[in-house]
């Protein structure tokens, strides 16, 4: 005697899809601050008119203690060069910018060796200013 099979219903369980969007914002969340410069203090020098900047994913940081950053992780001048080299591989002029934001008291000595490996990475160089408030 044969039995018959029960057939089974192969379905997708949409009440874990609310979970896994939940944790794909989660993990996206922490890699956007992954590359984040907020926290690294620095005060911008003053400038009679400034322009806006757009967007650029390249951003270096001179802070306060003349300590070098490159998208919020600390760098030193040496390897400077060499990383932006990789990061900026395979783009065309107009999308090599490199955003440059440098503490007002920071001294040549500390942010003419960024500029030259900026340079020497064949990026565009940004400085970020701020406009000089009118007393």
């Amino acid at each position: 005697m044969k039995l018959a099979r029960k057939t089974m219903k192969a379905e997708v369980p949409s009440v874990a899809m609310g979970d896994i969007a939940f944790l794909l914002l989660i993990f996206f969340f922490i890699l956007a601050r992954a590359e984040d410069d907020s926290h690294l203090r620095w005060k911008p020098a003053d400038v009679i008119r400034v322009e806006n900047l757009g967007t650029t994913d390249l951003s270096i940081v001179i802070n306060d203690e003349f300590k070098t950053f490159l998208n919020g992780g600390q760098i030193g001048n040496a390897q400077l060069a060499g990383v932006l080299e990789k990061r900026l591989e395979g783009r065309g002029p107009g999308f090599r910018k490199v955003r440059l934001k440098v503490d007002r008291a920071t001294p040549a000595q500390y942010f003419e060796p960024v500029i030259e490996a900026i340079s020497q990475a064949g990026g565009e160089l940004e400085h970020v200013l701020e406009e000089k408030q009118e007393k």
